[in-house]
């Protein structure tokens, strides 16, 4: 996986039908995602693991609990 200076993944928080919090393809953390955002934030994932939790590997393979909220800059 190569690293970019802006991390991984740019997006959107949304939460699927059982409750899981992703951005693209990957699943986010579900209490850091809590305590610090909420859905819609823009987020920018600086990494991720391979998801430990078999309920949820199959829609989301890859996981990321190293994530912050985007620039929020106007774009002039």
């Amino acid at each position: 996986m190569s690293k970019e200076k802006k991390g991984v993944h740019t997006g959107k928080i949304e939460q699927d039908e059982k409750g899981n919090f992703f951005c693209g393809e990957y699943l986010l953390d579900y209490k850091y995602t809590m305590s610090k955002f909420k859905i819609g934030d823009e987020i920018n994932i600086k990494s991720v693991i391979e998801n430990p939790s078999d309920i949820s590997y199959d829609k989301y393979p890859k996981k990321s609990s190293n994530f912050f909220l985007a620039n929020d800059k106007p774009i002039k």
